[in-house]
């Protein structure tokens, strides 16, 4: 698999400016994900397996608005590379995550409410 980075709900231009200086060089896949295929597996939006069919787009309602990543078959060294250029830009993105195969037949959905719960566990934001 092509090492692929999924962005969800990134929509502020200068935010979309900023990751593409740090992701177009380092020759990675990146998929803009959009609200019509919240439906899908991220495997499926990663290309590891076949679409579902989906209602249309107007029938979907976002689930989560917040911006979030999900980092697809890289290796350690581009990871690094890509967390080390999100610092440097400052470009903020708390919801982060590695497709593993537990969650690779997981929704982005059901994905964001896991890191979302994992990311107010270690900050102590659940008590």
């Amino acid at each position: 698999m092509k090492e692929t980075i999924l962005l969800f709900n990134i929509t502020d231009r200068n935010t979309k400016l900023k990751l593409e200086r740090i992701l177009l060089p380092l020759k990675l896949r990146i998929r803009r994900i959009p609200v019509s295929q919240y439906g899908q597996t991220l495997a499926a939006l990663c290309g590891l397996e076949e679409p579902a069919d989906l209602p249309s787009e107007s029938a979907v309602t976002p689930s989560f608005s917040d911006p979030m990543m999900i980092f697809a078959g890289l290796s350690e060294m581009t990871l690094d590379r890509v967390l080390t250029g999100l610092r440097a830009q400052q470009i903020r993105i708390p919801y982060k995550a590695i497709l593993t195969p537990t969650n690779q037949h997981w929704t982005p959905e059901e994905c964001f409410i896991e890191i979302k719960k994992e990311h107010e566990q270690m900050h102590g934001l659940n008590q």
